[in-house]
């Protein structure tokens, strides 16, 4: 069992690189967008790919935050996001490409942050908005650094998205699966909600005014 968990561990350590490395990426191409320079780049960068799961862990009262205690999350931030500042054009041209790339990131985060949080001894509802919060508030970072108008309050359905992915890692605990299966469902399920989002444009209503 102990080597059981040890491996699933570090399949959700290699997917949060996989996430980090995707965010860092839109962080940054935002940051293109402002015409920023190097440090620009790396700030925005950065902040998107770590903001959400600093404030979880700050929040759960984790010290230190994941990128403290492992610096590796932290040098591929920065090498992505300094990476981006010369490949921004060609990575621009493939928009739609990245548009699914932040989903699978959203996704992976969402059930990351939710399962840590949980492993933590948080309440569900607590569990489920760490999720939330790892998936969604750094790009709130980026939107507010970059003076965009966040992307998280629009009616697109993404922090909905990542509330299903949580939802759905909690409650497959009750059924008789290993964790590798369990996170699967809830990626899967994450990821859909935002696929289907993405495809048929479809969101929340807005308030209108009377």
């Amino acid at each position: 069992m102990t080597s059981n968990n040890a491996t699933f561990q570090e399949i959700v350590s290699a997917l949060d690189i996989i996430g980090i490395a995707v965010f860092a990426i839109s962080g940054a191409l935002v940051a293109a967008r402002r015409q920023m320079d190097p440090i620009g780049f790396i700030i925005v960068g950065t902040a998107t790919a770590i903001g959400g799961g600093t404030l979880r862990d700050l929040v759960l009262g984790v010290h230190p935050v994941f990128w403290v205690s492992d610096s590796t999350f932290l040098v591929i931030s920065f090498t992505v996001s300094l990476a981006t500042f010369w490949l921004a054009r060609p990575l621009t041209r493939l928009y739609p490409v990245l548009v699914w790339l932040d989903a699978i990131g959203m996704a992976l985060f969402a059930v990351t942050g939710t399962q840590k949080a949980a492993s933590l001894g948080a309440s569900p509802v607590v569990a489920i908005f760490m999720g939330v919060m790892t998936a969604s508030f750094g790009g709130l970072m980026r939107d507010v650094l970059c003076g965009e108008k966040p992307l998280l309050f629009h009616r697109e359905i993404y922090a909905s998205a990542a509330i299903v992915g949580g939802a759905v890692w909690l409650g497959s605990a009750w059924l008789p699966l290993v964790q590798e299966s369990r996170f699967g469902i809830a990626f899967l399920a994450a990821f859909g909600v935002r696929a289907a989002a993405i495809i048929w444009k479809i969101g929340l209503p807005p308030y209108r005014q009377p």
